[in-house]
């Protein structure tokens, strides 16, 4: 009787104090989480779409196409892939003796455009009848280790090399300008803003490098971290340009217009931020190789959210996207991988 009348004691005490307390619990959370704030939230790992590609491939660079097709670069194989994400079938084309392909875009001819470092050539490949047509560089200029190439609203392709160069070509009149980048090697990532603004990431030189198109100089931008290993950029709706900052680990931002820096580190321990992409909602995509892992970037909440890859070590290498999706490269697993952004938007990641 004693120990029944003891236990409704304690269990009265209990809620006496549960009462009392619960607010302050409440308030204590929502003190802490304020004091956090939006960056670095873990997500849930999300639900990627896997296409395998031919064992070997090495898969480099993607590029989604707008008729639906997506096109990567087999460096390894010294070929080029075109997957249809429907029936999953892929049309491999070889580039040729020698050919070490790095970079793919889809052009305004809805062709692949291809840097080829090891034929040292510009490399168109028509997408109906898949005939491969090269543009190389002048003899003046070997061995450049093409990287990567944007298109201007001229419709000229400008490309970089990691061996200390950019460059321009015509593709209608077949005709090539090519220059030397500020401190030598380095030249890697290129985008174009909205407003036809041209801009390099330097890997090397540590510097973002914006390109007069008509003189083709370029001008050197510092990024307020020194030796941050600037190396793939994008630019947002507004001309922001975007940096992933290889050595820092961070995300930073351009503003053309203020002239005004400003810089993120990634979530997690010692980040290494590689591919970079910025879609149709001006949210920032990356790759992050520290935590083989997808990184979502809202700009306006400045939150991060972390997707674990459904494979190890598969080293993104770029990324690029249509409305709603995001492609990445498995380089280091032979997959292609598709991620439904608007998936993500809609459940509130």
């Amino acid at each position: 009787m004693l120990a029944i009348a003891r236990k409704r004691l304690v269990a009265t005490v209990n809620k006496i104090l549960e009462a009392r307390l619960a607010p302050w619990f409440a308030s204590a959370v929502a003190s802490a989480a304020l004091t956090i704030g939006p960056a670095q939230v873990q997500a849930e790992p999300p639900s990627f779409e896997s296409f395998a590609v031919p064992t070997g491939s090495a898969p480099h660079d993607v590029a989604p196409s707008p008729d639906g097709a997506v096109w990567y670069t087999a460096q390894a194989q010294g070929a080029v892939g075109r997957l249809d994400p429907r029936s999953g079938r892929i049309d491999k084309i070889a580039l040729g003796a020698g050919s070490a392909p790095h970079g793919v875009i889809v052009g305004p001819d809805r062709a692949a455009w291809v840097t080829d470092g090891g034929q040292n050539a510009i490399v168109r490949i028509d997408p109906k009848t898949l005939a491969v047509t090269r543009f190389p560089l002048p003899k003046d200029r070997p061995d450049a280790n093409l990287n990567t190439a944007v298109f201007d609203k001229q419709g000229h392709l400008w490309f970089t090399g990691q061996n200390g160069i950019y460059g321009e070509l015509d593709p209608q009149r077949a005709h090539m300008r090519v220059f030397d980048a500020p401190r030598g090697p380095g030249p890697y990532g290129i985008c174009v803003t909205p407003s036809g603004g041209l801009y390099f990431a330097s890997l090397a030189g540590s510097y973002l490098g914006r390109i007069d198109p008509a003189s083709g100089a370029a001008q050197v931008i510092e990024p307020p971290t020194p030796n941050q290993g600037a190396r793939r950029v994008w630019s947002d709706s507004t001309g922001r340009v975007w940096v992933s900052e290889w050595n820092a680990g961070k995300v930073g931002v351009f503003d053309p217009v203020t002239h005004q820096w400003r810089e993120w580190r990634l979530p997690g321990n010692d980040p290494h931020a590689y591919a970079i992409f910025v879609d149709d909602q001006d949210i920032v995509w990356l790759s992050e190789w520290s935590a083989n892992a997808l990184v979502r970037f809202d700009p306006r909440a400045e939150r991060f959210d972390v997707f674990p890859l459904p494979r190890p070590h598969a080293n993104v290498r770029e990324m690029m996207g249509r409305p709603g999706e995001v492609w990445l490269s498995e380089s280091g697993t032979d997959h292609l991988l598709l991620y439904r952004s608007r998936a993500a938007d809609a459940s509130g990641n």
